[in-house]
């Protein structure tokens, strides 16, 4: 049977029927679900963040945004949080609870970047460490604009 993006993300919750019954009667907006038993976030200051998931380029697993880009979440590893050094990177993990949006459609608020898919797959935390270093290199180069 194929996890659907919301099984998937209901199935963290502590009552996964009643998050779901709640996701769909609210209007499909945000639930708090606990970070470290699927999953632990790392959030990324904004510019950085957006930067690092371009240069993940699709390879990682579900990032969101929330409001106003002030932050990128990426959805890592459990055990992540806990062990992750990184200047300006905050870190979800065990005992924590993190808003996240309903994971199909858009929105001007908190919303997804790359939303999950249900299979499960999470961002390798190398493979995020190297974009954040990449993208640290790219946002601090000057901009170059076209005189069109």
């Amino acid at each position: 049977m194929e996890t659907t993006p919301l099984d998937w993300l209901v199935s963290a919750a502590d009552d996964p029927a009643a998050c779901r019954a709640e996701w769909e009667r609210g209007g499909r907006g945000v639930m708090l679900l606990p970070a470290g038993r699927h999953w632990d976030v790392l959030l990324v200051p904004g510019l950085l963040g957006r930067a690092a998931h371009r240069v993940l380029a699709g390879t990682g697993g579900p990032v969101f945004a929330d409001f106003g880009d002030a932050r990128v979440g990426f959805l890592v590893p459990v055990g992540t949080a806990a062990r992750w050094i990184g200047t300006g990177v905050a870190g979800a993990g065990h005992g924590t609870r993190v808003a996240l949006p309903y994971p199909v459609g858009g929105g001007s608020g908190l919303r997804w970047l790359t939303p999950p898919d249900g299979s499960g797959r999470l961002t390798d935390p190398v493979l995020l460490e190297l974009a954040l270093h990449e993208a640290a290199a790219l946002v601090r180069q000057p901009r170059v604009h076209d005189d069109l």
